[in-house]
This record gives C-alpha cells, sequence and structure tokens, in this order.
C-alpha cells in the first residue's frame, strides 16, 4: 500500500456512492458511464491517474476501469494507483481494465499472435460465477476487441469464462470483490451484457436502484435552495433544451426568484426566437426579459473568422448583455446554464483533452459577476430530456433537437453577417421540416444545414451562378459523445436539395456530410 493511500477497510465504499469509471483512453469510457446509469445507479468518470487516497475520499460503491488503445506492455502505457486494490472497493476491469487487472495482481499477459475482434462466442466454464448467475450463464456471443489476452489468471483468481483466443476472458476473486472482462458488456453486440453490469452493480457493489428522473430533480431541487437560498438568479434562454430544463428545475426550486432573460443574438434558428418568448412568458409562467440584441452581435462579429474566437465572442458578449440587461434584477448573483456531462468532457478536464470550447463552459470571460447554477451539470442529453418530461415542459420544447449556444454562428463558416444567416435559416427550415414530414424526428439526433465560406459555379435558367453552397448534416447519436452520420433515404435528400436550391437566393448547390464523430464533430465550428 503506497503511503497516502486510505487504510484498508470496508468502510471506504459506500452502496450510495457513486460508481466510478476510470478512463483509460478508450472511446467506450462515456459508454459504460451510461449503462450504468441507465442501471439506475449514478455514475462518473474520472482520470487513470486518480489516487489511492483520492477513490476513498470519494467513498464509490464500485470502480469500473474502461477498454484502453494500448497494450498493457507498451511504453508509457496507462496504469492505475496499485493501492485502490487495497481498499475493499468493488473492481470490475473491462478489456484493457481487465488486463491491467491480471498485470498488477501477478498474473500473465501476452501476446499470442491472435486477437480477437468482433463477435465471438464466449464459454462460461463457471456457471456459479457471479457475474454469470442465472440465465446468462449459458455460452453466448460477446463484442472482443483485444491483441493481447491474459493467459494466466493471478493468484485468488478463478477462471470463470474463455473464448477461442482468449484463455482468460473473465476472471473473478470474490473475497476481495475483483471481478475482470476480456470484452465489452457495455456494448450492444453483447446481448447479455447489460445483465452482466447489473450483477456487478447490484450484488458485488450492493448498489440500490434508486437513482432516477424523480430523485435528481429531488436532489438538484435541494442543492440549488441550498446555493442559491433568498438571493437572486437569472437564466439565459437559448431557445434549446439544456437552458429550458435548466430554467424549468431551477423555477421550481425557486420559483419567482428565478428571472429568464432571451438574448435575441439574432443567430437562432427561423421562428424560434418567438416561439421561447411565447413558451415561457404564456405557458410556463416565468419572468422573462427579450432582449434584441442581434445588431450588436453581428457588429461584434465582423471580421472574426477563427471559431473559438467566434465562440469566445459571442460568449463574452451573451454575459455582457445579460449584465446590462437586468434591469429590475441587479441584485441577482446567480447565472443558470444548461450546461451538460458532455460539455464539460469534451471543453477539456483533467481525464479529457479540449476538443472545442464550449458556450457553457469555456465562453465565460474570466470577471465574470455571477456565480454559475448548473444543475444539469452531471447527465447526458437523453437523461436531460427525462428530467425534462417528468417537470411537464412541453414535447416541442424537450424533443426539439440540440441547438449549440453560439446558435447559427458556429454553422456559418468565415465571417458572420445578417444575410447569411438569412440564407442558413431559410436553408436550415427546409432540412428540418423535411425530416419532420419524413417522421424521423426521433430517430435523428440531429439535422441542419451549414453554411461554408466558399462559392461555387452552377447553371440556373440557362445562366451562370457563383453561389454559395449548403452542406446538410444529419447524425445519430444517444448522447452527442460519438455520433454516426444518418443514412437518409434518397429520395428525402433529393427533395431537400431542390427545394434549398430552388426556395433559398444565393443557393446553387447541396451536398452531404458523411462523417462520424469521431474523427469529426457534429457541429462544423
Amino acid at each position: 500500500m503506497t503511503a497516502d493511500a486510505t487504510p484498508s477497510t470496508s468502510s471506504v465504499s459506500s452502496p450510495d456512492g457513486p460508481v466510478l469509471v476510470v478512463d483509460f483512453g478508450a472511446q467506450y469510457a462515456q459508454l459504460i458511464a451510461r449503462r450504468v446509469r441507465e442501471a439506475h445507479v449514478y455514475s462518473e468518470i474520472v482520470p487513470h491517474t486518480i489516487t489511492a487516497a483520492e477513490v476513498a475520499a470519494r467513498r464509490p460503491a464500485g470502480v469500473i476501469f474502461s477498454g484502453g488503445p494500448k497494450s498493457v506492455h507498451v511504453e508509457g502505457a496507462p496504469h492505475i494507483d496499485p493501492a485502490i486494490y487495497d481498499l475493499q472497493v468493488p473492481v470490475l476491469g473491462i478489456c484493457y481494465g481487465a488486463q491491467l487487472v491480471a498485470l498488477q495482481l501477478g498474473g500473465v499477459v501476452a501476446n499470442t499472435g491472435r486477437g480477437e475482434y468482433g463477435r465471438t462466442d464466449l464459454d462460461v466454464v463457471r456457471p456459479d460465477a457471479v457475474l454469470f448467475a442465472g440465465e446468462i450463464a449459458e455460452p453466448q456471443t460477446v463484442w472482443m476487441s483485444h491483441f493481447d489476452s491474459i493467459t494466466t489468471a493471478p493468484e485468488g483468481f478463478t477462471v470463470t469464462a474463455s473464448s477461442p483466443d482468449a484463455p482468460v476472458a473473465a476472471m473473478e476473486d470474490v473475497a476481495r470483490r475483483i471481478h475482470a472482462v476480456q470484452f465489452h458488456p457495455e456494448v450492444v453486440h453483447t446481448p447479455h451484457g447489460q445483465e452482466i453490469l447489473k450483477h456487478f452493480l447490484y450484488q458485488v457493489c450492493g448498489c440500490p436502484p434508486t437513482w432516477t428522473m424523480v430523485s435528481i430533480i429531488e436532489q438538484q431541487v435541494e442543492a440549488i435552495r441550498a446555493q442559491v437560498g433568498t438571493g437572486r438568479a437569472i437564466c439565459g434562454l437559448s431557445g434549446g433544451v439544456d437552458s429550458a430544463v435548466a430554467a424549468a428545475l431551477v423555477h421550481k426550486a425557486i420559483g419567482p426568484q428565478l428571472t429568464c432573460v432571451f438574448v435575441d443574438h439574432g443567430l437562432m434558428r427561423a421562428g424560434e426566437a418567438e416561439q421561447v418568448v411565447d413558451t415561457f412568458q404564456k405557458h410556463q409562467h416565468i419572468e422573462l426579459i427579450h432582449v434584441r440584441a442581434a445588431d450588436q452581435f453581428f457588429e461584434r462579429l465582423a471580421g472574426v473568422t477563427d471559431p473559438e474566437e467566434k465562440r469566445k465572442t459571442i460568449g463574452e458578449l451573451f454575459i455582457r448583455t445579460f449584465e446590462s440587461a437586468s434591469g429590475g434584477i441587479d441584485d441577482a448573483r446567480f447565472l443558470v446554464q444548461g450546461t451538460l456531462y458532455p460539455d464539460v468532457i469534451e471543453s477539456g478536464t483533467k481525464d479529457a483533452a479540449k476538443i472545442k470550447s464550449h458556450h457553457n463552459v469555456g465562453g465565460l470571460p474570466d470577471d465574470m459577476d455571477f456565480e454559475l447554477v448548473e444543475p444539469l451539470r452531471a447527465l447526458f442529453k437523453d437523461e436531460v430530456r427525462r428530467v425534462g418530461e417528468e417537470l411537464g415542459l412541453p414535447e416541442e420544447i424537450v424533443w426539439r433537437q440540440p441547438f449549440p449556444g453560439p446558435g447559427l454562428g458556429v454553422r456559418i463558416i468565415g465571417e458572420v453577417s445578417p444575410e447569411k444567416v438569412a440564407i442558413l435559416q431559410n436553408a436550415d427550415a427546409i432540412v428540418r421540416e423535411e425530416i419532420h414530414l419524413a417522421g424521423l424526428d426521433r430517430e435523428v439526433w440531429q439535422a441542419f444545414a451549414v453554411l461554408p465560406d466558399i462559392r461555387s459555379v452552377g447553371v440556373m435558367g440557362d445562366e451562370r451562378t457563383y453561389a454559395h453552397p449548403i452542406v446538410i448534416r444529419a447524425v445519430t447519436s444517444e448522447d452527442a459523445m460519438t455520433a454516426d452520420w444518418a443514412r437518409l433515404p434518397y429520395d428525402l435528400l433529393e427533395r431537400m436539395s431542390s427545394r434549398i436550391i430552388n426556395e433559398v437566393d444565393g443557393v446553387n448547390r447541396v451536398a452531404y456530410d458523411i462523417t462520424s464523430k469521431p474523427p469529426g464533430t457534429i457541429e462544423w465550428e
């Protein structure tokens, strides 16, 4: 045990504590956290640099080691503080995490010359194993993605499953509550994967399945009241799902102490500014200040082409507009934001490299005069929607497609101008209308138009044109951490293209983006 590790004692873990998902750089780390939450157990992602003392301080119900892109034997391969194994906190290693458990506890991980990728037959050799109890003790199909294999389990471990090229496809040390599987139970390609995770969560960790939307709301209402007290808060409504749910949640907690401010920066989708005002003033009965500030935003964005500079320019002016438009709520010192967990991860934490700054995270000025209230900061998008439904928000708000805080400013490549916004609004409205008419609203995560900073030659009415192209972007996703380009029907794409070229002045070409995330991002900027 390391000098700073918490002593080995069963009091270190708590069934009411979070399940910590240790990120070793795998693309599935976020998916593991989601699957744990789907079992109604709260989870958080932490870096592999976390120490035993830090783990003990969190009193987690359990720890899950994610997969990783490297071999445990390569130079610089990520490891975990070995003192974590002495905390008597339940551990589940997955893929790379399983190999790391074996290596650090005295087993053998070797390059056998034969890896396994994709669907693989798993033979459960110990039907009484904790993770495979019940009906899932039978031979089954799992999803593998590994080159090295565990060839010898550490002392004290029992091999519970094997596969054609992984002699130790699963193992357990029941006394120490340490389990490991070479396959990926978190992916849908492992049919019994969720049951295996539930066995770890319920039977090994002793977690009660109590993390529900109702409990989230109750916890956040209590936290918001404790933070704000008798003070006043303002919330910036962007027209998107996140800010709407955040506003409804905070309003439930503090009622008339909340005032919403809708900064109409001129970068909304067509018709949305009017819808935001109507929804929150007339139907939600929340005090709303409508600030028409399009001219100021266009003036500040003139000449700005760098994506990060645009985001920060919009974010800073957004806050400055709050400060100047608060009117009768000058005493407000709390700012409500709809920051989500993927925003935090993507904007760069000690366990995730920065991909891009998010308006709700990295675009705020350093001298901001507000204390942030972020009730959705620990949630994924699908969880936010369920909270919104529980709070009674209308379907057209809860199921509105995600929309970035900087609005169309990050869907216009290059300089932003009123003329470009008008072109993009009209094209985007056609894309969204056709998606709706095709009945694909719930199947497509986001579908929108992008205006690149180029022009192309075309022929319209036997005359040469030199006009803008429009790029259609449509993706499927569960939480925006990863996304796949949507396989829209050709006739639907044809209708979109035809309508955009015929109905939107200044456009003579339409393209379709077939890039997934990764390597691309959903938004272009």
